[in-house]
This record gives structure tokens, sequence and C-alpha cells, in this order.
């Protein structure tokens, strides 16, 4: 092998040294069997972040107009408890929380129905410890939607 090849596939990372290689990875959602693109596609990380921001926006109003009587540290707790709430009953019932209706998302389970109430619960609480919705998989599903067998997609 050249040494300009090795030093190419090592500044191109790991991903393009293994297509290099002839690995495969398709596209986002095709394990799943979900489009590419379109309505069912996996969503984009940016719409997914925008729409938890909203959340997070609409927990924090209401957190401190009714329920934190302005203490800060209580506003940032009540707002956490209301995302819990708020994700609990709307991905349970209509499978997306404003943010996500406003942004065009709704989260199913991986055969394209709906999801349980003990796998809302799961994804929830998942969703509010923080850090597993910050690792994703190869498919760009959050660990909390990977544990909870679920898929954010497009509308």
């Amino acid at each position: 092998m050249d040494n300009r090849q090795a030093i190419g596939s090592w500044l191109s990372g790991p991903r393009a040294a293994a297509e290099d290689a002839g690995v495969d990875f398709g596209y986002r959602g095709e394990r799943l069997g979900l489009p590419e693109e379109g309505p069912g596609s996996i969503a984009r990380p940016g719409r997914r972040i925008g729409a938890i921001a909203i959340d997070w926006g609409l927990c924090m109003v209401i957190a401190y107009g009714l329920l934190a009587r302005g203490n800060p540290q209580a506003m940032g707790n009540w707002a956490l408890g209301l995302l819990f709430v708020m994700s609990l009953l709307t991905v349970g019932t209509v499978g997306s929380t404003p943010g996500k209706r406003l942004l065009g998302l709704r989260v199913v389970s991986e055969d394209g129905g709906r999801l349980g109430f003990v796998r809302v619960l799961v994804r929830s609480a998942l969703l509010c410890v923080g850090i597993p919705a910050l690792i994703w998989d190869r498919d760009g599903r959050g660990l909390h939607d990977r544990l909870a067998r679920a898929a954010q997609v497009r509308i």
C-alpha cells in the first residue's frame, strides 16, 4: 500500500476508510424499512433538536408563569417534570409533542405503528435524563428511541 493512501484514509476518517474497503452503510432508516427521503423517512438531527428546543421553551414558560414563583432552580426542575409529562401524554396519544408537530415530525414504533404506554414511558424517562438522546446509532436514532424500539420520522 502506498503511504499516501494510508495517510489519505486516516485524514478522511474511519467511515471513508471503511467505504473504501467495501462496507455499505446505506441510508438512515434503511435497516428499518423506511424510505430515504420524504414522508416516513428518518427525521434529520436539525429538526429533532429544533423540536426539543421548542418543547423545552414551552415547558420553561409554563414553569416560570405558573409553578416556579420566581425561583430559577425550581423553574428548571418544574420544566423537566413538565417535559416528562408532556412527552408521556402527547407521544402516547397523538405520536408527537407540540415541537415535533410544528416541525413535521412523529414518533412511531419500529414496525410503523403507535408506541405502547410502557415504551413511551421508557422513551420519555430516558429523554429527560438527556445523555441517551445524545448517543445515536447508524440510523440516526437516539439511544432513547432505540431502547424504546421507536423512530422519529417526517410527516
